[in-house]
């Protein structure tokens, strides 16, 4: 009678370790799948920081820059990242999607993974070049380069002229960024016989960028508001 309680006991202790260590399993997988999409993207502008942190003393950045756009349907346009250098501006985009990446210049809608078709991103960032633009009139030519950055959980199928060098709309890896920028910078000034921005004259585009850089919290959430009604 005796041995048969222990051997009861025994078999009881293991099923309840079993379930403990099922349960466990369970939540560790279900914690894994859990991961906050939010935590990638920052990962990805980490990335993007640490690269823009180190290029020339020249060279200047402005982040997470808003300004007014009334063709916006927000009313506002929100810039990533300028990079703003002797011989032009760098208007780069970030895009934290996962899946195969189609798309050409000219689709008004690009494809990912043929879960979801988002906004061309060169025509949205057009638009944000064009903002700039207003906001810098008194600099006459400027160049602007284009460029779509996304993480290494994307493959690209998009038309091949944006991942070559002398096109000035650039679809890259945010891990790439900076190379990209000094190839950049190298084809201009074998093209260029003298740069376009003087030293004084790159202080006052990011003088007149952070201007314009709408900073109050309230503007900031209603552009929010608006951005993710319209989603």
């Amino acid at each position: 009678m005796v041995w048969a309680k222990l051997v009861s006991l025994f078999k009881n202790a293991d099923q309840q370790g079993k379930k403990r260590e099922q349960s466990s399993v369970s939540n560790a997988k279900q914690q894994k799948r859990k991961v906050d999409p939010s935590h990638i993207g920052e990962l990805g502008e980490y990335k993007i920081d640490v690269q823009l942190r180190q290029m020339p003393r020249e060279i200047r950045y402005v982040s997470d820059v808003l300004v007014r756009n009334p063709k916006s349907r927000t009313g506002y346009s929100q810039i990533d990242h300028v990079v703003i250098t002797p011989y032009g501006l760098f208007v780069i985009e970030t895009k934290n999607y996962k899946g195969e990446i189609k798309g050409k210049r000219t689709d008004k809608r690009w494809n990912v993974s043929g879960r979801f078709n988002p906004y061309n991103p060169l025509r949205q960032n057009y638009g944000h070049i064009k903002v700039l633009e207003n906001i810098l009139s008194e600099f006459k030519n400027l160049t602007f380069v284009s460029i779509i950055s996304f993480t290494l959980r994307c493959r690209f199928s998009v038309d091949p002229e944006l991942r070559k060098i002398q096109s000035n709309e650039l679809v890259i890896y945010d891990v790439e960024l900076s190379d990209y920028i000094e190839r950049k910078l190298l084809r201009f000034k074998s093209e260029m016989s003298e740069p376009i921005l003087s030293d004084s004259d790159v202080s006052r585009v990011y003088e007149l960028i952070n201007r314009a850089n709408i900073t109050d919290p309230q503007d900031r959430a209603e552009h929010d508001r608006l951005a993710a009604r319209k989603k």
